[in-house]
């Protein structure tokens, strides 16, 4: 059945009824979003099937050394690889305010002889070892199917038909009831627009295929960007470059000064344009010679599988139209997505607005009418734009996300969230801007990390406090 008659049935159904239901769901990616989905919906005794691309759970927190052989990653015929983990790469955020609210993210002992990180900002081997622990606890291994690539989702009637192939090429064609979407957004890098690059003689890298930075010695690199990957990746690279200059869009015109501590790392604000003689001009003026241009400028919402007809787009990285970052209006609640709002608490809103996908597919939870829905749509992007914010970011949550986390906490009945774990997203994230090259290492919210221990410990959620807690006199 094509779309257009799927919305309309879909217009036609009554509100969900009181039964509880147990329906067969499909979700994509066992990486953080799907691992935590699988497990809600098992929880409300759907039967659940996983497919996963990878041949292990984790998605991006899957290390591999190995990158794309086009740097840029702007070859559709490309072969893809799909994490965009860099060796050094470390946390964000605290540890503590990371994890899914009854698995906290806590320091671990070894397991089959894998060496734990303890650290409050740990590396992210550390992280997929909390994944795999996760799985392992909630036994959702078996739900997944491993080496296993989604080619299609769509409506067929009012299920969802889901095509795959498996690394052996045997191709799958089956019938869901619902199908969730925790494909992750961090495979499909988005490309600064640089005047004059066409002509410029260097070399250019996205910061998805960005591993080590041994092939940058001795060059003079430009990094665009200054966000978290932009920051690491600069200061990476410094260790073995001559030079090394941030192009950041949020730096004033005229902007031009050393960073302290460093001898050879320069910030800027954007490029003006690159000449064929090899030099890249900044707006402030300063021209230099450079090697290679780094592009940490982040990536696309990709669905390459999902056929709506047309009805879901994804216009400068507004997926749309969805409800509350979540339901596509017409098309709910059997098709729906996890994980695309950022800056935000990402596991714990994972685990959120899973809770709240599962409720509704069983009929706990009821969602509004599809006008409803779209008068909420149409009101928030009338919202983004009164304050001139860029379609691009509509998914960025930042000083809303205590309201938005705690608004589908409370649909499904959760406690909101703690303010310890508010809190220390709100420090964690003044750091990175502050200091940048030191917040991993230093902070001054030791109360805070107090105060989550104490949670976990009243929740029975942990057994003892992490060594590091106890010999720091916390």
């Amino acid at each position: 059945m094509s779309t257009e008659r799927h919305i309309e049935r879909n217009k036609k159904m009554a509100p969900a009824q009181s039964t509880i239901k147990s329906l067969h769901v499909a979700v994509i990616g066992a990486g953080a979003a799907g691992l935590v989905a699988a497990r809600e919906l098992r929880r409300e005794n759907h039967s659940v099937v996983v497919f996963e691309r990878d041949s292990k759970v984790g998605g991006l927190w899957v290390y591999t050394p190995e990158s794309e052989v086009d740097p840029l990653s702007l070859d559709p015929n490309r072969t893809i690889v799909h994490s965009s983990v860099y060796d050094s790469l470390r946390t964000n955020l605290p540890r503590e305010c990371m994890g899914y609210r009854d698995f906290p993210f806590v320091s671990r002992p070894e397991h089959d002889g894998d060496s734990r990180d303890s650290r409050r900002y740990p590396s992210h081997r550390e992280v997929l070892a909390y994944l795999e622990d996760f799985a392992r606890e909630f036994k959702l291994v078996e739900m997944v199917r491993f080496n296993t690539e989604v080619t299609l989702v769509e409506a067929d009637g009012l299920k969802w038909r889901v095509q795959s192939k498996n690394s052996d090429g045997i191709f799958g064609d089956e019938i869901f009831d619902a199908v969730v979407v925790c494909n992750g957004h961090y495979t499909e890098p988005r490309v600064a627009h640089v005047p004059g690059i066409d002509s410029w003689p260097g070399k250019q890298i996205h910061s998805h295929n960005y591993r080590v930075p041994d092939q940058f010695k001795d060059q003079v690199v430009v990094v665009i960007g200054n966000f978290a990957s932009g920051a690491d990746i600069s200061r990476d690279i410094k260790e073995v470059a001559k030079e090394v200059h941030i192009a950041s869009r949020s730096n004033p015109s005229q902007t031009y000064k050393l960073l302290p501590g460093s001898e050879n790392l320069w910030l800027h604000p954007m490029i003006k344009n690159a000449n064929e003689d090899g030099s890249i001009v900044f707006e402030n003026g300063k021209v230099v010679q450079a090697d290679t241009i780094v592009h940490c400028t982040g990536y696309k919402y990709y669905f390459p599988f999902l056929n709506t007809n047309g009805y879901i787009t994804v216009e400068d990285n507004c997926v749309g139209p969805l409800y509350k970052h979540v339901f596509p209006p017409a098309l709910s609640p059997g098709l729906s997505f996890i994980g695309l709002p950022w800056m935000t608490l990402q596991f714990f809103m994972f685990e959120l607005q899973s809770k709240w996908v599962a409720a509704v597919l069983s009929g706990r939870v009821t969602l509004p009418s599809e006008d409803k829905m779209m008068e909420d749509v149409t009101a928030y992007y009338a919202m983004r734009d009164t304050y001139g914010l860029p379609k691009r970011y509509t998914h960025k949550l930042g000083q809303n996300q205590i309201r938005y986390l705690d608004w589908i906490a409370e649909q499904v009945g959760a406690p909101p969230g703690e303010q310890w774990r508010y809190q220390e997203i709100e420090g964690g994230y003044f750091r990175l801007a502050t200091q940048s090259d030191t917040f991993r290492d230093k902070w001054d919210d030791d109360h805070l990390i107090v105060e989550a221990y104490e949670d976990f410990l009243r929740q029975k959620l942990i057994t003892s406090l992490p060594s590091e807690l106890l010999e720091s006199g916390i």
